[in-house]
C-alpha cells in the first residue's frame, strides 16, 4: 500500500533539483550525504524520488540559515536514521549559542553604557609623560596588578612601555579596553571572548563608532533567531510527513 501511495508522484532528480533551485548532482549529494532518505532505483537504475524527499530537502534548505550547513546535515542524517532525540539535542545546541550571542550583546552595550559614564582620571593618577601605571588603574578598578597583567598576556590590554623606565603606561585608549574588559569580566565573560570584543572596538575606533557594529549584531542575532524558527517549522512539516507514511505502511 505505501509503494502504491508513493507512485502516484515519482520524482526524478531533475524535478526536485528545480523545485529547489539546485542542480540534479547536488540532489544526489544530499541524498549521498544522508541529508536526504535513500531513493528508490527503476530497473536500469535510475533514482526516484517522492514528496517525502521534496519536504526532506524543504527541512534541509530551511535550517541552514539558522543552523549552518555542518549542524543541518547532522539533523537530517540524524532525523534519516531515525535518531530524533540526537537531532533535537543538535537543534538545542544552535539555540544556547543564539542566547550565549544576546547574553554577549547585552553585555557588551551595558559596559560601553558604563564606560561612557565612568569617572575622569583622578587626580595624581597619571605620570609626567601622559597615561596611567598599572598601581593606580589597578586600584581605580578594583582590581590587582597581576590581573591586568593577566590581561595582557590573553591580549586583552596592550599598554606601551616607557621608553626610560620600561614601565607599562596605559593611555586613554588602554584604560577604556581595560574598564570594559573589567566590566566583561564581571558578567563571567572569559578573557578568550573579551579579547575579539576589545579587537573590535580597537577596530572601530572606540565604543561610539562600535554602535553601529552593534546595531548590525543584534539584527544578524535576530536574524538568526527567525532563522531558526523557520527551520523548526519545516523539520517538523517533514517529520510528520514522515511519520504519517510510516503509519500507512503498517496499517
Amino acid at each position: 500500500m505505501a509503494r502504491d501511495l508513493q507512485s502516484r508522484e515519482k520524482l526524478r532528480p531533475v524535478d526536485l533539483a528545480r523545485r529547489h533551485g539546485l542542480s540534479t548532482q547536488a540532489v544526489r549529494n544530499y541524498e549521498e550525504a544522508g541529508i536526504l532518505p535513500a531513493a528508490d532505483r527503476t530497473a536500469h537504475g535510475y533514482r526516484t524520488y517522492t514528496p517525502l524527499h521534496a519536504r526532506a530537502l524543504d527541512a534541509f534548505l530551511a535550517l541552514l540559515p539558522g543552523h549552518g550547513h555542518r549542524t543541518a546535515s547532522g539533523v537530517m542524517r540524524a532525523v534519516n536514521e531515525g535518531a530524533v532525540g540526537e537531532a533535537l539535542r543538535l537543534i538545542d545546541e544552535s539555540h544556547v549559542q543564539l542566547l550565549d550571542d544576546r547574553r554577549t550583546l547585552a553585555a557588551v552595550e551595558g559596559a560601553l553604557r558604563d564606560l561612557a559614564a565612568g569617572p575622569g582620571l583622578p587626580a595624581g593618577a597619571a605620570p609626567a609623560t601622559g597615561g596611567r601605571f598599572i598601581g593606580p588603574l589597578a586600584r581605580e578598578l578594583g582590581i590587582r596588578p597581576a590581573t591586568l597583567r593577566k590581561w595582557e598576556r590573553a591580549g586583552v590590554v596592550r599598554p606601551p612601555r616607557d621608553p626610560l623606565t620600561g614601565y607599562r603606561v596605559y593611555g586613554e585608549a588602554d584604560v577604556r579596553d581595560a574598564r570594559l574588559a573589567h566590566q566583561l569580566r564581571r558578567g563571567g565573560y572569559p578573557l578568550a571572548r573579551i579579547a575579539p570584543v576589545l579587537e573590535q572596538v580597537r577596530s572601530a575606533g572606540g565604543p561610539e563608532p562600535l554602535e553601529a557594529t552593534l546595531r548590525d549584531w543584534q539584527d544578524r542575532v535576530d536574524a538568526r533567531g527567525r532563522a531558526l524558527l523557520a527551520g523548526a517549522a519545516e523539520l517538523e512539516a517533514y517529520l510528520r510527513a514522515r511519520d504519517g507514511q510510516r503509519r500507512k505502511a503498517t496499517a
